[in-house]
């Protein structure tokens, strides 16, 4: 990890990945290809990426029921809390349409509507995310979303991962395509014979994934464009240096790109907590990615006072941020920028990944300065609702056309002064 002592964050510039030229040909390609030759196109790219010749694309209820029995009945029952957390969680989250009746008879408010339907696109392949299933598609469902549909690539024995399904199984998502990549993107944006279009895309995936995201953004709504995870922990030296290496080292396995982050009122801790990581590398499985990660984009910031810390942790807008000091609450105030924040020495990151129920699709690569947590709002809309009495009119429609004709719109002015008593009309 690398030391900065003098305040110096240029690392920053450097965290945003940039696609090459070639892989955004590539996802344009993929996305032109399925958009003409639809489920032909889904099955050709799966194939080639995946290994897999796909019969059907849907998932049969008889697979469905055949994976959730090969989960671990511990499991199942770690998905089934874990889902009644996160609901919990985003139930509180619900915007409420209004209306309120001002003087002379105006009547103006908004209507909450959700939307019609949303994909939820979970990361496959080689790995196994329930917990995407969950924080994807349960705030839609508590929004009121009524087609919830879940994509996801096939693993090498031709089927979507047993925890994915098992997950699905548990909040009740039935619609679900064994297909993956930019090629599942395109497929939900705008249709193929098989699969309806949606109205909204959220989840994380790789580098094509994000990309396809960005090429249907107008004709389809998205989440975000994720980058690759991060972690910022401010310590100070009561904190329990073996824990926060442990914490560091939980984002590192994610991803070479990843970028773990300490810091620390004290040098001191701070080499602690080095030489922990070091020792703690070695026993992980994942240790030739998380290696990388750490070499390449951890960080050990030194800093004067929890004020300094506060300062830096504004600027990097981490999308994990823990604060393990001897008092989180008094530092909290400070931050302004921070996807997810976790307080105490007990409150590690994996917790809020999987269990505690708010949601893990958070801000990245300093998006939390503008952005916020998936979400309940993530899936509905807002209408205005505005209702003038003949008396409002009366009173304010001079203004209003005075205000348009100020514009140069001269036609808006007199749709209202048609309606005016004694008005003259222009023209």
């Amino acid at each position: 990890m690398e030391w900065i002592k003098d305040g110096n964050l240029d690392f920053l510039k450097k965290r945003k990945v940039e696609a090459k030229e070639e892989a955004q040909k590539s996802v344009a390609s993929i996305i032109s290809n399925v958009k003409t030759n639809g489920d032909a196109a889904l099955k050709a790219y799966t194939k080639q990426f995946d290994g897999i010749e796909l019969g059907s694309l849907r998932v049969s209820k008889e697979e469905m029921r055949e994976a959730v029995e090969r989960v671990p009945v511990a499991v199942r029952k770690a998905i089934q809390q874990a889902a009644q957390n996160i609901r919990d969680f985003h139930e509180k989250q619900m915007p409420a349409s209004w209306t309120e009746q001002v003087e002379h008879g105006v009547v103006l408010g908004q209507k909450v509507t959700a939307l019609d339907s949303v994909g939820v696109y979970v990361p496959g392949g080689t790995a196994c995310y329930p917990s995407s299933v969950l924080m994807g598609a349960i705030p839609a469902l508590v929004a009121g979303v009524k087609r919830v549909v879940l994509v996801s690539p096939p693993q090498k024995n031709g089927l979507i991962a047993d925890g994915v399904l098992a997950a699905a199984q548990e909040i009740g998502i039935h619609e679900i395509y064994q297909v993956g990549g930019a090629q599942a993107i395109a497929a939900l944006a705008y249709g193929t014979e098989s699969i309806q279009p949606v109205d909204k895309i959220v989840g994380p995936g790789n580098l094509y994934v994000m990309l396809a995201k960005k090429h249907v953004f107008g004709d389809v709504a998205i989440d975000s464009l994720a980058g690759p995870s991060e972690i910022a922990i401010v310590a100070d030296e009561t904190a329990n240096a073996a824990w926060i290496a442990a914490d560091l080292l939980s984002q590192a396995e994610h991803d070479r790109l990843s970028m773990p982050v300490l810091v620390t009122t004290s040098q001191q801790f701070g080499e602690l907590v080095e030489q922990e990581v070091n020792k703690q590398l070695q026993e992980l499985p994942r240790e030739e990615i998380a290696s990388a990660s750490v070499n390449d984009q951890g960080k050990l910031v030194l800093v004067a006072d929890l004020q300094e810390a506060a300062n830096v942790i504004n600027q990097i807008a981490p999308e994990h941020l823990e604060l393990a000091t001897v008092d989180p609450h008094a530092v909290l105030p400070m931050i302004h920028h921070a996807g997810a924040i976790f307080l105490g020495k007990y409150s590690s990151e994996p917790v809020g990944d999987y269990f505690a129920g708010p949601n893990h699709i958070i801000p990245t690569n300093g998006s939390a300065r503008y952005a916020s947590p998936l979400g309940v709002e993530s899936f509905v809309k807002r209408s205005s609702i505005i209702e003038y009495s003949n008396e409002a009119l009366q009173i304010n429609g001079q203004a209003i056309a005075a205000f348009a004709r100020f514009e140069g719109l001269e036609g808006h002015a007199r749709a209202v002064e048609k309606r005016l008593k004694g008005a003259v009309i222009h023209g």
